[in-house]
């Protein structure tokens, strides 16, 4: 039996799952936004608990990689590294993106979305205005284009669509449904990351033993991280 604590803090959502050997267990999760560093740990151990178990009977930890938020990551990861250490297991690191798209791949009917065999998956994280961080993957949720920012208007996927349908999802797609208007392109609504997503890709990560190294693993934040004027300063020469 394979028991894995995934946790999944790279956007607003800070959510925490179990999973058995593959499947999910439990899961305890809020989208209430950055509250990350207050409810991340607390979300862990009520899982933990209220499945009566103990961390040390953890097979391993499996984080969202990034790319995301940067605060986000970094409290997840470190989260994470605590929980390996202490219990000497390993950490497996899961992209938010294709867990997304292997939730959807799975799923096709549930959303009513026909299975064609060109349809491709198009995950999308909110970055800032315009701006996304995407991939594209097809049903097998083999990775067809790397993990990119891209500024999203009419003409960023005018190309692929012409050529086949995409399904365009997460939190970042809702955004640019307006821009991309196009007969090929499908939208499935409130879709967010989640740990839900992440435990078949975790258990086969686990299974091939695909491991971090808990020293020196850092989150993916793809672009480099940005400090804001906190605005009680703004107006301070």
């Amino acid at each position: 039996m394979t028991l894995i604590l995934n946790l999944e803090s790279s956007t607003q959502v800070c959510s925490v799952s179990l999973s058995k050997n593959g499947q999910l267990v439990d899961y305890i999760e809020s989208n209430e936004g950055q509250n990350h560093a207050r409810l991340l740990s607390v979300f862990a151990d009520q899982l933990i608990q209220r499945n009566k178990l103990d961390f040390n009977q953890l097979q391993a930890v499996a984080i969202s990689k990034g790319p995301g938020s940067y605060t986000g990551l970094r409290i997840g990861v470190s989260l994470a590294k605590g929980i390996c250490y202490a219990n000497q297991i390993p950490l497996i690191a899961i992209s938010p993106l294709q867990a997304m798209s292997d939730h959807v791949s799975s799923n096709l009917e549930k959303y009513a979305i026909q299975p064609h065999a060109q349809l491709r998956l198009c995950p999308m994280i909110d970055a800032r205005r315009m701006e996304v961080y995407t991939a594209m993957y097809d049903l097998q949720n083999q990775e067809l284009e790397s993990v990119s920012a891209k500024i999203v208007d009419a003409d960023t996927f005018a190309s692929q669509l012409n050529q086949h349908p995409i399904a365009f999802f997460g939190n970042g797609a809702s955004k640019c449904q307006p821009v991309i208007d196009h007969p090929n392109a499908i939208f499935i609504n409130n879709l967010e990351t989640s740990a839900q997503f992440m435990c078949s890709l975790a258990q086969k990560a686990f299974d091939n033993n695909h491991f971090e190294d808990v020293a020196y693993f850092e989150p993916f934040y793809l672009k480099d991280f940005i400090a804001g004027i906190p605005k009680k300063n703004m107006l301070k020469p």
